[in-house]
């Protein structure tokens, strides 16, 4: 990857509020695999550009970056690995690499919008959400539906096999979906962004009753009741028929709706 793509992509986070950490080589001794200067971007969901040599020595480096950014007040270092005793490789070279985090910013950027499950209804509202000034970040377990989006420049998708993982990564300011395949693979995003983080608006698909279920579990599990309340289910305004393209239409009026009204 040309470093200006990759620069520009470290940008791009920033601006939408996402933490990264910048890996570079800045040195490489004996057997290695990669040149001196290689440089990958790290998020929490794992390799997001670039690359310092893949196996198991950029393993290794991703694991290490994301773990970065978990800590509040993480600083650049510098870290050197013999690639046969540090990284368990057979080659007999040795790297030293630098770790730049750059953490989540907690406010301004352009609007941010998660969304996890990329299903029939995340699959008509993208191209709604698209066009305005705004960053999407549709996350899913399952590849097959997240090509299936439409590409778009302000959007990324994210595979992760535990998305209620990521929601720690997330903008403060962030407009959280909850538009997966199920209450079990809902519950645990809706847990941890209750339980952990003070978004400005959470919304999560299904019906009054699947509402009154999760709030009675968000509390058994040790939210408040009145933080157990802090979403809107059914998602949407109210209006339009269960079709997902008019779901879609009714999600996205009530997103512009609260980001208006805030």
């Amino acid at each position: 990857m040309d470093h200006a793509d990759l620069y520009a992509r470290l940008l791009a986070l920033k601006n939408e509020g996402t933490g990264g950490v910048l890996v570079v080589l800045v040195d490489a001794l004996g057997s290695t695999p990669q040149d001196t200067g290689a440089k990958m971007l790290v998020t929490a969901a794992g390799l997001h550009a670039g690359t310092i040599g893949g196996g198991r020595v950029e393993a290794k480096a991703i694991a290490l970056a994301q773990e970065l950014l978990r800590e509040p007040d993480a600083k650049p270092r510098f870290v050197s690995w013999t690639l046969k005793g540090d990284v368990g490789m057979t080659c007999g070279g040795a790297v030293k690499l630098y770790f730049e985090p750059h953490p989540a910013r907690s406010s301004g950027g352009v609007w941010p919008i998660w969304i996890f499950g990329a299903g029939h209804v995340a699959q008509a509202l993208v191209p709604v959400l698209a066009p305005l000034d705004c960053t999407l970040t549709v996350v899913d377990p399952r590849r097959d539906w997240l090509d299936r989006l439409p590409r778009a420049r302000n959007a990324r998708y994210l595979q992760h096999d535990n998305p209620a993982e990521l929601v720690p990564t997330m903008p403060d300011h962030a407009f959280l979906l909850c538009l997966t395949k199920g209450h079990t693979s809902d519950f645990p995003v809706l847990l941890r962004a209750l339980a952990e983080r003070k978004f400005p608006y959470i919304g999560v698909i299904g019906s009054d009753a699947k509402a009154v279920v999760l709030r009675r579990e968000l509390v058994a599990a040790g939210v408040g009741v009145r933080r157990a309340k802090a979403f809107h289910c059914p998602v949407g305004l109210d209006f339009g028929s269960n079709h997902p393209a008019e779901i879609a239409l009714s999600i996205a009026a009530q997103l512009v709706q609260e980001r208006d009204r805030r």
